[in-house]
């Protein structure tokens, strides 16, 4: 009788302990988690804050919130935009462009803007109206405006000619004076034989006040060796512009390295008079430390803190290989000395910044919290952390023909004319366009985050697949490699994987119709698993390299194509995605 009741409580205990231990992952992901970079939790963050491919960043300060755009060329929507309210941890809010709608080959049926698009641009608050600007190599400078930050944003309007400008715009309003200019980097197209001193032209445009029209054919202010990314500033009375310029021959840069740039640093020019056009004198405030090996820091935005102190947002280049997430961003305290900013920390002593591993947070009381990731398609709209390879075909998805799952419909990839696809491939290391994933419409990717480990999973509904037709998982950067489903003439469907060269092993045949793709990552060796009951996994395909390539870093996200008729489709359930990095709780 005794033992009949201790064998009883004994099983209650077990089950109530295998119960607990169910229900902790979701315990788990409702509590903000820390990670190797980003907010710490304790007072601190780990550089870089912003640890995924968010490149080409400006940030404007409207009241107690900080705003971000960050550029990612082709990928559409364009222009992403994030909000911090303590500089360390931010969310993604929206898009400045719906869609890159100013120039055809960025469309579904052309996909030909490999890797042009969204360069870099400035962000900026004026008089009750926002305002993006932003130069198309191809296509020159744009301006779109909103009211409200998360938009609608104005179609693009065009304000210089691409023949007069390269790229890096960035504005300027003067209160004090009534006047508002713009400077960009014209490079040597605007250049005369009077000027004989090498590098980047970088120019002063006088600006209308609506800043929607330039009033004159500008003032050369400096030039420099590939000098560009400027931002201007005034403090205490004093013109500042804060520029990106290659240092060649660097000492600093081992024998041998190869990048023939050597070395991208920081620079400011501090006008010695009350005039934007100078004369100015130059400083270099921020080069590579021991913090982050041999790669270069610079080209960012300055923010101040609510107990005045300043603070620099900066892109570290990736001149290896390593890393291969793109090119994160890292927050630096900035001193000012003698009326130069010193972004970072002199750790050497000669008088310029080096980055920062970890820092006390500029300020404090707000929450860990990260970009979106995850994503169980029960909105009405994409989630923010999704962008199309090239505009979409908006007839051939839907979130609302199955409600709570994302639909992509087959499209026939386009041809390899010279007007369409990517041309030469100079956006990746593959040889050639005869694989048809960079011709394919309604790619769907997201960044990857983070270089140490991660795993994602997708669970797939492949039932209206059809002949023909290749659906499934995709990492892409510089390379592509994908785990799929593809389905022969007679209706089979078979499990593949297809590597950076395009060729394809094929697996078992898939009767099941739920499919759930997992991938995970070690630095940059990754692979693939599948189920078809979400529980237990095999390995498919071999351990691959995920490369930064083309100023893009790895991407995770979703393919489907048909290279025989417009038929079939694919719904996926949801994706979530697991990292070594901060994450916001889960507030549903």
């Amino acid at each position: 009788m005794h033992f009949t009741k201790l064998k009883f409580l004994l099983l209650l205990l077990v089950s109530v302990f295998f119960s607990c231990q169910e229900r902790q992952p979701s315990k788990e992901k409702e509590i903000a988690k820390t990670g190797s970079w980003g907010d710490q939790g304790n007072g601190t963050y780990k550089n870089p804050v912003l640890n995924a491919d968010y490149p080409d960043v400006d940030i404007e300060q409207l009241g107690d919130t900080y705003y971000m755009i960050s550029s990612k060329q082709h990928m559409s929507p364009g222009m992403v935009i994030l909000e911090s309210k303590d500089m360390v941890n931010w969310e993604t809010i929206g898009h400045v462009w719906d869609s890159l709608s100013w120039a055809p080959e960025y469309n579904w049926d052309k996909i030909n803007g490999y890797p042009f698009g969204v360069w870099a641009g400035d962000l900026a608050y004026h008089e009750g109206t926002w305002y993006c600007y932003q130069i198309d190599f191809n296509h020159g400078l744009y301006v779109s405006t909103a009211k409200d930050i998360r938009g609608p944003w104005t179609k693009p309007q065009n304000m210089l000619p691409p023949d007069l400008v390269l790229d890096d715009p960035a504005v300027y309003w003067d209160e004090e004076t009534h006047e508002a200019y713009l400077i960009c980097n014209t490079a040597e197209k605007q250049k005369s034989a009077e000027n004989t001193t090498p590098g980047n032209e970088n120019r002063i445009y006088k600006m209308s006040w609506d800043g929607k029209s330039l009033l004159d054919s500008s003032e050369v202010v400096y030039t420099g060796p590939g000098a560009e990314a400027a931002k201007i500033y005034k403090k205490d009375g004093q013109w500042y512009l804060f520029m990106a310029e290659w240092v060649r021959n660097d000492p600093s840069s081992p024998p041998g390295y190869p990048n023939p740039k050597n070395d991208r640093k920081q620079i400011v020019l501090r006008s010695t008079t009350n005039s934007i056009y100078g004369p100015y004198e130059k400083k270099t405030v921020l080069e590579k430390g021991t913090a982050f090996g041999n790669r270069s820091c610079s080209q960012g935005a300055l923010m101040q803190a609510p107990d005045e102190s300043w603070w620099y947002m900066h892109q570290l280049i990736q001149n290896t290989e390593i890393p291969f997430q793109g090119r994160p961003q890292c927050l630096e305290p900035v001193t000012w000395i003698d009326g130069w900013p010193i972004i970072g920390i002199d750790e050497d002593n000669d008088g310029i910044g080096e980055p920062v591993a970890q820092y006390k947070k500029p300020i404090e009381g707000y929450p860990v919290t990260a970009p979106q990731t995850d994503d169980d398609f029960s909105a009405t709209k994409l989630g923010p952390q999704w962008e199309w390879n090239h505009n979409p075909r908006n007839s051939h998805w839907s979130l609302a023909e199955r409600p709570g799952w994302l639909r992509l419909k087959a499209s026939i990839p386009v041809s390899e004319e010279i007007s369409k696809g990517p041309g030469n491939n100079m956006w990746s290391e593959n040889s050639g366009t005869s694989f048809p994933f960079w011709r394919a419409p309604n790619t769907l990717s997201q960044r990857m985050m983070g270089i140490t480990t991660g795993t994602a999973i997708a669970k797939f509904d492949i039932s209206g697949m059809a002949p023909g037709q290749i659906a499934g998982f995709i990492r892409f950067g510089g390379v592509y490699n994908m785990l799929g489903i593809r389905v022969n003439e007679s209706g089979k469907r078979y499990l593949i994987f297809i590597n950076n060269k395009g060729e394809e092993t094929q697996g078992p045949e898939i009767t099941s119709n739920d499919l759930f793709v997992r991938t995970s990552n070690s630095s940059n060796k990754a692979f693939y698993e599948y189920s078809s009951d979400g529980k237990t996994y095999e390995r498919f395909g071999p351990v691959f390299t995920i490369k930064f390539g083309n100023w893009t870093g790895d991407r995770l996200g979703f393919f489907c194509w048909n290279e025989k008729e417009e038929k079939g489709y694919v719904d996926i359930d949801y994706f979530a995605y697991d990292y070594d990095g901060p994450k916001a709780a889960k507030t549903n």
